[in-house]
């Protein structure tokens, strides 16, 4: 067999498996198509109530006219930095002018709980923190500087005549007196 003999034998095959490929083929889908079939019958349009153009939307969109900021957009330059400070300062003026100046209301400070009295303070000889004696519904609790009270308040120091506590969610602080009903005398030492 010569050589272009050959090349005829080798493309008559190649036809014959090309055609036996195609009619195998012929009635399935492809792997990883989807069957039309089913995806014509899966299909739901969209409920839109006006499928019509919408003209006169589109003419006002047509008929608007840009107005660039003057930045060329095919420049790697950025706008001068001095130009938008001054615009931001005068857009914050023209707010001011309209809205005038917000202020918050000032914090308000905690509360001592109605259940608790502050009845008394003492020192332990040996030199450590300040206690103070609080009353909860008619149980008395000793209470140091640093210590909790009820979940809530930390006692942060405790004077001769006041005692000063955080509310420890919010982080505000304020005082509470001596209880003047429930004081007998000077602390016993």
């Amino acid at each position: 067999m010569t050589r272009p003999q050959k090349q005829l034998a080798v493309l008559a095959g190649l036809a014959v498996l090309a055609a036996l490929v195609w009619y195998l083929q012929s009635g399935k889908p492809l792997p990883g198509t989807a069957d039309t079939h089913f995806v014509a019958r899966a299909y739901q349009p969209l409920p839109v109530e006006n499928p019509a153009l919408h003209w006169d939307i589109l003419h006002k969109a047509q008929k608007t006219e840009y107005k660039g900021g003057g930045r060329n957009p095919f420049s790697l330059q950025a706008e001068p930095v001095a130009d938008t400070a001054a615009l931001v300062q005068a857009k914050a003026k023209q707010l001011y002018r309209r809205v005038g100046p917000q202020r918050e209301p000032p914090p308000v400070p905690p509360t001592w709980p109605g259940n608790v009295s502050f009845f008394g303070y003492g020192t332990v000889p040996n030199g450590t923190a300040r206690r103070a004696f609080l009353t909860v519904d008619g149980e008395v609790l000793v209470v140091g500087e640093g210590d909790t009270l009820l979940g809530r308040y930390r006692i942060l120091q405790v004077n001769n005549g006041n005692l000063e506590f955080q509310d420890i969610s919010t982080g505000l602080r304020n005082t509470k007196s001596l209880d003047a009903d429930k004081t007998a005398g000077p602390p016993a030492a």
